[in-house]
């Protein structure tokens, strides 16, 4: 049964009064009881959702200041509707149609890992070193591996003049919205393609040629269900599960990609889970390819990446 937008009682002289034109509930007042249900549902962050719903029913991108004094009876019921899609836990970026990611505003869809803010650290490493490598003279070649909806690849493209970036997806939907959030952003220059990193031919014509290759791949073992129905029930397996009983199935096989593709003093990052950090240090530096292997924390202070520098072959 949906749950429907409740009718909050008015404070006098508070910012739940009634609309004197209306009669109803004003737009603040709508505010607070999505946010009351949201909370009641277990949303993790229940008022900022609540902002970002209100504002999508106002088509604005931003929630506006002051409020509207009122919705119309179409908002109202939009704002119920949408408010009932976010109590069942489906995830935010789905029912608003897109995720900010750094600067970028990108286009959302099921079936397609959704960009998470963490991620933003990893695409930071891999925006700095290309930058150097521009600074140096020398416009960066970067390749990003399960690129998903196009985050770090997009990112890199528009942070960094000159620069070529390959994104590459095993899945065919996550290739069709990394182009359609590529041409959104004013990046139609970079190439998208469709493979499977386990492939020992993928991106052969780039052997030794890659400044950069960066990663944020499946890595969850099988036993380590994600708890948040958002993740659960909505994020595609392909995108979450690394295959192996530890999840690095895939990750190795980045690894040994990153390790064909780089150039000397190329640079590899890649995202992994917290927990992981000690095993995938260590099959980077089994590859005997890599120096520098080291893990770095995200901007939350968790243990989230890999880098490592490609030795001379």
């Amino acid at each position: 049964m949906r749950a429907p937008v409740p009718e909050p009682v008015p404070d006098p002289g508070s910012d739940r009064a009634p609309d004197p034109v209306r009669g109803a509930p004003t737009a603040a007042a709508h505010l607070r009881a999505v946010r009351t249900l949201l909370a009641g549902a277990g949303v993790p962050s229940p008022d900022a959702d609540a902002r970002v719903l209100l504002a999508h029913v106002l088509d604005r991108p931003t929630l506006p200041y002051p409020l509207p004094e009122s919705l119309t009876a179409s908002q109202v019921a939009e704002l119920a509707a949408v408010t009932d899609r976010r109590v069942r836990r489906e995830p935010l970026q789905h029912i608003v149609g897109h995720a900010p990611f750094r600067h970028l505003t990108l286009r959302v869809a099921p079936g397609v890992f959704v960009p998470r803010p963490e991620t933003e650290s990893v695409a930071q490493v891999a925006v700095d070193d290309a930058l150097a490598r521009g600074a140096a003279g020398r416009d960066a070649l970067v390749v990003d591996l399960c690129c998903g909806a196009g985050g770090i690849a997009l990112a890199v493209a528009t942070e960094v003049p000159g620069s070529r970036v390959v994104a590459v997806d095993l899945s065919a939907d996550a290739v069709d919205l990394t182009r359609s959030n590529a041409a959104a952003v004013g990046a139609g220059h970079v190439q998208v393609l469709g493979g499977d990193v386990r492939d020992p031919g993928l991106l052969a014509e780039l052997v030794g040629e890659v400044d950069v290759v960066v990663s944020n791949p499946p890595y969850i073992p099988p036993d380590r269900v994600p708890l948040e129905p958002e993740v659960r029930d909505h994020d595609p397996d392909l995108a979450l599960y690394g295959g192996g009983a530890d999840g690095l199935d895939v990750p190795r096989a980045v690894v040994e990609r990153a390790a064909a593709l780089l150039r000397p003093g190329g640079l590899f990052v890649m995202e992994h889970a917290e927990v992981q950090a000690d095993a995938v240090r260590a099959l980077v530096a089994a590859t005997g390819a890599f120096t520098d292997v080291a893990t770095r924390a995200d901007l939350a202070g968790r243990d989230r990446m890999v880098t490592a520098r490609r030795l001379a072959a």
